[in-house]
């Protein structure tokens, strides 16, 4: 019994209860406003003027649905005083109900249903909010001996003190009322207010770019510390091999300054992944691939290079992109064979960019062809509709070649 009580009463303690009422009383301020406009409207009896306020504002409502503006306020509202809890971003996005403009007819036609229905139905609530408390004091001064007859209300011309026993039945009446169009009004906000099918998609297009952007970051991460520990570790095991400390001078050099470009990825990275930061630091480009290349060079790798053709005038995602797929390819040669011989092609015209590495295959080479790195060097290549192969050649070394369209891009 303890439980059903609970659940009755319940709704009486929370505050939405009485929000949600305040979102259906304020639907019949349209509806007054036109009254006093109309004239005569309050000289009706009865319920007479609660009718003339639910018909007067119906065309003044269906012109402001056509205006965008009216969803977004109508959703910020349904949001703020039909749902629980707090209201902070993630809460109000979570609720269902859109706060977006009408991008469409069919928003404008479901913001109109929206309205009619909130006049609908805040009209008898309002009427019931004004007439019920009246009852309630009607049926309490009939208890008290006296006869009573207030505007729209019959008259009770027999008082008895039995009249007591319903006076608390017109305001659980109103309560229940209250309560149940409340829950009604909530529900129905969801499906008139709720994202569109434009807007759904929208939300997971989004959602879709923000985990490819995810997972490019990974990428970028990988192969731009996988680069630095690649050539700190190579640079530290050759000065120590060397004994020298002009060779261990130069070395240290190559390692702060390949250290000092990892921690700036890093830190654009993690700019990125932070949502107040509207400008992260710019992304490294081909135009600065000759500091991949002395990098390797620093390794203890002879690296002979060919960069020909517009690499400063690249389309910014070709750019940047083959930026780390020479980055990647550098690496592997590093991690994989050691300071060898390296040749390295960048050439760029109208039409495409073209990059290969080419070093002498390792005494016993590594499944790298199966790697991450290069599996995420495919990847970045066939994303910009172009296509990557890396493994052995005629000639007996290492190949990696990625072509990248240019056309389509500009």
């Amino acid at each position: 019994m303890s439980f059903s009580l609970s659940t009755v009463f319940r709704p009486l303690t929370r505050a939405v209860t009485y929000t949600r009422w305040l979102h259906q009383l304020i639907a019949s301020v349209a509806g007054t406003l036109a009254g006093f406009v109309h004239g005569g409207t309050f000289r009706s009896t009865g319920m007479e003027v609660w009718l003339w306020i639910a018909v007067l504002p119906v065309p003044v409502l269906l012109a402001a649905a056509l205006i965008p503006a009216v969803r977004r306020v109508e959703g910020l509202q349904a949001q703020l005083l039909l749902t629980p809890g707090p209201h902070g971003p993630e809460e109000r996005a979570g609720t269902g109900i859109s706060t977006t403009p009408s991008l469409s007819w069919r928003d404008r036609g479901r913001t109109a249903g929206w309205l009619l229905l909130r006049l609908a139905v805040g009209v008898p609530v309002s009427a019931l909010t004004v007439q019920l408390p009246v009852l309630s004091f009607a049926f309490l001064q009939a208890a008290a001996g006296h006869r009573t007859h207030f505007r729209g209300l019959p008259a009770i011309d027999a008082p008895h003190g039995w009249y007591a026993l319903l006076v608390p039945l017109p305001l659980v009446v109103l309560l229940a009322v209250a309560v149940s169009t409340g829950s009604l009004m909530a529900a129905a906000a969801g499906l008139l207010l709720g994202p569109s099918a434009a807007e759904r998609l929208a939300v997971l297009e989004t959602r879709t770019e923000r985990i490819l952007e995810h997972n490019r970051l990974a990428q970028e991460l990988h192969d731009s510390i996988g680069h630095a520990l690649t050539v700190t570790v190579l640079q530290a095991g050759a000065a120590r091999a060397a004994g020298s400390p002009e060779f261990t001078d130069r070395a240290l050099a190559a390692v702060e300054e390949t250290g000092r470009q990892a921690l700036t990825d890093l830190e654009r990275a993690l700019r990125l992944l932070r949502e107040d930061v509207p400008h992260p630091a710019a992304r490294p480009v081909l135009a600065d691939a000759e500091r991949l290349l002395e990098s390797a060079r620093a390794a203890g790798s002879t690296v002979r290079a060919e960069l020909s053709g517009p690499l400063a005038a690249l389309p910014g995602p070709v750019s940047r992109e083959g930026y780390r797929m020479v980055q990647e390819a550098l690496t592997n040669v590093l991690r994989h064979a050691g300071p060898v011989p390296v040749s390295v092609r960048i050439a760029a015209d109208a039409d495409a960019l073209e990059l290969e590495v080419r070093n002498p295959m390792p005494a016993s080479p590594a499944p790298a062809a199966v790697g991450r790195g290069l599996r995420g060097l495919r990847e970045r290549a066939v994303l910009l509709g172009g296509k990557a192969v890396a493994g052995p050649d005629e000639d007996g070394q290492w190949r990696v070649h990625a072509r990248l369209p240019l056309a389509r891009l500009r």
